[in-house]
Formats: C-alpha cells, sequence, structure tokens
C-alpha cells in the first residue's frame, strides 16, 4: 500500500445525529468527497471509511460517515485527518505537481548551494510558495526560506526521480 496523501481533516461534531464539520484541503474544498474510500489513521493503523452523505453548512461543509449515528461517536473522529490512496488523484499533464508530491524534495540553487528542504507549500493568491527548512547548520543562518513557486521564473527544475528542485534564489532571501 502506498503511502495515503492527507487531503482534509475532520472537524468539531455537528448535530446529534454523528455529522462532522470537514476541512477539506482540496483546490476545490467539494472534490474532497470525489474520493472514495476515505483514509482514517487510529491507533497507528490506516482504517477505511465511506461518507454516507455531505453538504453545504454556512462557508463549510459537513459530512456523514457511515457507521457512526451517534454524537459520542462522531466526536472519537473529532480532528483525525482523511487520506486517500495517491492513485485516487487524476493524472497530470507535464509541469504540474501535486503538492504533495513536492513535500521532503532538496532545493538547490542554481550555484549548487543546498537550500534545504520542502516542508510546507502555502497558497497566497497571487502564487504558490514553497516552505524550505534549512539545514541545521545554514550559512546563512537562515531556519527557512519562503521561495515562490514561479515555474521558469524561479522554479527552474523540477525532478521527481531524484526529489529535487533546483531554483534561481539567493540563499540570503
Amino acid at each position: 500500500m502506498d503511502k495515503p496523501v492527507v487531503v482534509g481533516r475532520l472537524g468539531a461534531v455537528y448535530g446529534i445525529k454523528g455529522w462532522l464539520k470537514v476541512h477539506s484541503f482540496t483546490d476545490d474544498a467539494e472534490s474532497i468527497f470525489e474520493y472514495s474510500p476515505w483514509l482514517t489513521q487510529q491507533n497507528g493503523e490506516w482504517r477505511e471509511i465511506r461518507v454516507s452523505g455531505w453538504k453545504r453548512h454556512n462557508n463549510g461543509l459537513v459530512c456523514k460517515l457511515e457507521g457512526i449515528d451517534l454524537r459520542e461517536d462522531a466526536q472519537a473522529m473529532a480532528g483525525v485527518d482523511i487520506a486517500v490512496q495517491p492513485q485516487a488523484f487524476p493524472e497530470l499533464s507535464d509541469g504540474e505537481y501535486y503538492w504533495s508530491d513536492l513535500m521532503g524534495c532538496q532545493v538547490v540553487n542554481l550555484n549548487g548551494y543546498q537550500m534545504g528542504e520542502v516542508t510546507e507549500l502555502m497558497e497566497t493568491g497571487s502564487n504558490d510558495v514553497l516552505v524550505v527548512k534549512a539545514k541545521l547548520n545554514d550559512a546563512y543562518g537562515m531556519k527557512e526560506r519562503l521561495i515562490p513557486f514561479l515555474d521558469g521564473q524561479v522554479i527552474k527544475k523540477i525532478d521527481l526521480a531524484n526529489r529535487s528542485i533546483e531554483v534561481d534564489w539567493d540563499p540570503d532571501f
């Protein structure tokens, strides 16, 4: 089994019949419901769960999980990550990447300076940003760098096979 990819998180209980709020990490929040089954990790084991219903509520989403009919049972699921198998994702065209594919990649600039590892990605509205955790003894005293994900301009080459990203970026930024 490939390592599941986290696509959201179950939130607080909603009502008395076992519904839960859903925090979706997918580009279009509602598309989280297109993936089935969901996987949740409990006691270190991945377990399949199925959604029996969902709806919009105010500015968010709520769902009903199969086999969870009481508020108390739903409470045990609050705060649990929602994951899916990577093969559930559609194929991307060349030059497109899932954020999960970029996590853990080593970032190196055009001069060969090892800038660190991608630990997170952020959406800023104008463009995505790589959060790169610097090496412990970074020569520039950096703990982390924020590098704009501007393909061609800043991002020069992504090599997923070798888990590396080449950037045109100064190490003291």
